[in-house]
């Protein structure tokens, strides 16, 4: 049965209605926030959000704007669950995340509301399968207050550059320290691991450098163990923006496109584990 013989009667009953023709586009983005069990979906009329979060210090978040979508329903202002997100990646992949040319899985995402699970359905090669996942209730989202008027600091990178950034430090580090400055060394990535202190200086006006926003000096250091999953987002990533507001609390955002050429968004926050004083 292809997906496309679904009556509109049965799908009238859900709150939720979203389908891809490629469920790639939704499982690789997933897969770039995946540090927790679990997830929070946030459905508004601008698309679908998805939050994971460790230890009260990091958040990551994942954007699919409703426009990736073939088509994207919603019956209510405001559509919020809890899910397992390792249990809807596996499904998801269902039919082995087959890459090879032409051949893609169909998706077609349903939510009838509380208490109900998400149900998806996926077709490849004429074959459907249902999967039914459990829902929770949402626990709610920390708020870090990052606010753009208060953004102190702001550098845009292509993202192949701080991969080769990460390739160097020496990730056997406990932290990260991130220097930002309006004045050498501009923007300095720094580790303290087990092969002794490492540096990666970027200069303000390199070509790997879009943007250079930096009006005062912070130094700030966070948890490696919790910036480590945000190398995910990074290597589907085209571009980095690396913000700091004045309290030292980091966002990473990246731009990501997926095999559609289509943009979304992945944002890390994670507040500093102690600052340094400045030199």
């Amino acid at each position: 049965m292809p997906l496309s013989t679904i009556s509109q009667s049965q799908d009238e009953q859900y709150v939720l209605l979203a389908i891809l023709d490629n469920a790639r586009n939704l499982s690789n983005i997933l897969k770039a926030i995946t540090c927790k069990d679990h997830a929070i979906f946030t459905a508004t009329a601008n698309g679908l959000k998805v939050t994971v979060e460790d230890s009260k210090c990091m958040q990551a978040n994942a954007f699919i704007q409703a426009d990736v979508f073939q088509e994207f329903t919603l019956k209510e202002d405001l559509v919020v669950f809890q899910i397992n997100l390792t249990v809807l990646l596996d499904c998801l992949n269902i039919f082995g995340g087959n890459t090879a040319a032409g051949v893609s899985t169909a998706l077609r995402l349903c939510y009838r509301g509380y208490g109900h699970p998400l149900t998806l359905f996926l077709e490849e090669g004429g074959v459907v399968t249902v999967c039914k996942i459990n829902t929770q209730e949402p626990e709610e989202p920390i708020d870090f207050e990052f606010s753009s008027s208060d953004v102190t600091n702001k550098v845009i990178l292509q993202s192949e550059s701080l991969k080769e950034a990460f390739s160097e430090l020496d990730m056997t580090s406990e932290v990260l320290q991130i220097t930002m400055s309006p004045s050498q060394p501009y923007f300095r990535l720094s580790t303290f691991g087990n092969s002794g202190n490492a540096h990666y200086d970027y200069p303000k006006d390199s070509d790997m450098m879009e943007l250079f926003q930096c009006n005062k000096t912070q130094t700030n250091r966070y948890k490696m163990s919790l910036l480590k999953p945000s190398t995910k987002a990074l290597a589907i990533s085209c571009k980095v923006s690396v913000r700091t507001d004045s309290r030292g609390v980091l966002s990473l955002q990246y731009l990501v496109r997926n095999d559609d050429g289509q943009i979304c968004f992945v944002e890390y926050f994670c507040c500093p584990d102690e600052e340094v004083e400045e030199e």
